[in-house]
């Protein structure tokens, strides 16, 4: 039976490192899959990925446990992604590298570059609030519940942001609705 979560942590306390490789080998896929998503840039996910990393290990003493170690990393992946893309000034999606981000939640159906691009756009022209809730529910299929444990939110606010951010991207993809209804 593979070792939990908390006694690999216990075992990474106590100086192991190949606790260390095992807690960041189970974990590290989907948190540079948020981080991509958020940051838009394969080379600039992975360096938010590694600094993500990083800082949990110089903090895991702080872990207490009140939430899975899954939601702690990925509170610490969205602070380190939005202070990074701050520092780079560096807040968008490229398509290319969007085609290439590995196992993602759910496969996209092919669009018309036009639409394709102008999608993009939108979400790109998200707020710092609403682009985190958007990404981490409907593209990396995040439950309300743990967004609000990752971003320090209540559910509520999770569901209101996201529906504002929906709303936007209606209004910013409306000339093309005709074409592509669902």
């Amino acid at each position: 039976m593979p070792p939990t979560d908390r006694e690999l942590i216990a075992r990474c306390l106590a100086g192991d490192a190949e606790a260390e490789r095992t807690l960041y080998d189970a974990h590290v896929d989907r948190i540079y899959r948020l981080v991509f998503r958020m940051a838009g840039d394969g080379d600039l996910a992975e360096d938010l990925t590694q600094d993500t990393f990083i800082r949990a290990f110089e903090r895991l003493e702080q872990f207490r446990g009140d939430s899975s170690l899954a939601t702690w990393l990925h509170s610490i992946a969205v602070s380190v992604t939005l202070n990074g893309m701050r520092k780079v000034k560096r807040i968008g999606l490229r398509t290319a590298d969007l085609e290439e981000t590995p196992l993602l939640a759910a496969e996209a159906r092919e669009l018309p570059p036009d639409l394709r691009t102008r999608l993009f756009q939108a979400i790109d022209a998200l707020s710092e609030k609403l682009r985190p809730v958007y990404i981490m529910h409907d593209i990396e299929g995040y439950t309300h519940e743990e967004i609000g444990a990752t971003l320090g939110i209540p559910t509520g606010t999770s569901k209101a942001r996201l529906f504002d951010a929906r709303a936007k991207l209606r209004t910013a993809l409306a000339p093309f609705a005709g074409d592509y209804t669902a």
